[in-house]
Parts: C-alpha cells; sequence; structure tokens
C-alpha cells in the first residue's frame, strides 16, 4: 500500500467507528490535534480520543477530499486535505468541516499515521 491507498484506508477505517480497524494504521508514537484545539500524544491517548468521539457522534461520515501532497518520500510523506462529516450527537443531525494536515511514516514497513492536525476552515 502506497501513501495515497494508505488515506482510502484511513478513511475506511474511520467510517467503521472501530479503533480495531484504525490501530494498524496509526504509528507508536502518533500525535492527533482536533480542530477543537486538543491535542492527544501517544496512542492510548489517541485510541480513548477516538472512542471518546465514536460515543457521541452516531452514525457518522467521514470523508476526505483536495488531498495536496506537499512531500512524498520513500520513508514519509506529507499531506494537506479538507475533511467533512455529519452524524447524530445527542438526537440532533449534526456537521463539520475543516482543514487538515498528515505525516505519514513508514515504521514496520507499513505506511503510518505518525501526526494529524485538524483545524477549522
Amino acid at each position: 500500500m502506497g501513501p495515497e491507498e494508505f488515506i482510502k484506508a484511513y478513511e475506511n477505517a474511520l467510517a467503521t467507528q472501530n479503533w480495531k480497524n484504525i490501530e494498524p494504521l496509526v504509528s507508536k508514537s502518533v500525535t492527533v490535534t482536533f480542530s477543537d484545539g486538543s491535542v492527544h500524544f501517544g496512542k492510548s491517548n489517541v485510541q480513548t480520543a477516538f472512542e471518546n468521539n465514536f460515543s457521541k457522534i452516531k452514525n457518522e461520515e467521514y470523508l476526505i477530499e483536495n488531498v495536496r501532497w506537499l512531500r512524498k518520500q520513500e520513508s514519509f510523506s506529507v499531506y494537506l486535505f479538507d475533511f467533512y462529516w455529519t452524524g447524530i450527537v445527542n438526537g440532533k443531525s449534526v456537521s463539520g468541516k475543516g482543514i487538515g494536515t498528515s505525516v505519514l511514516i513508514k515504521e514496520d514497513n507499513s505506511w503510518k499515521l505518525l501526526t494529524e492536525h485538524l483545524g477549522r476552515k
């Protein structure tokens, strides 16, 4: 799987709202910054943050579009993207969008998410 295929695999894994499907795609030292400004360091903290979101947002649909590659190398890649999501929170339809920056690294012979920063548009 190349970095382009990684993005689709990651998007599909997020759509399941199941950490078991996401975990193989993230680095041991992953860091994620959500659009609310919260920062989560390390795989276990990122897992907790994702599972917390999954418990709050039902029927979430998450879409990654407009990928712009800043660098594609043999051992790391960096890209910018737009994201969109919809779901149900407390019985009400909600949605959001923003822009993101991700860094992928080759770890254990496969592409893994090292860091993701999500921001508001």
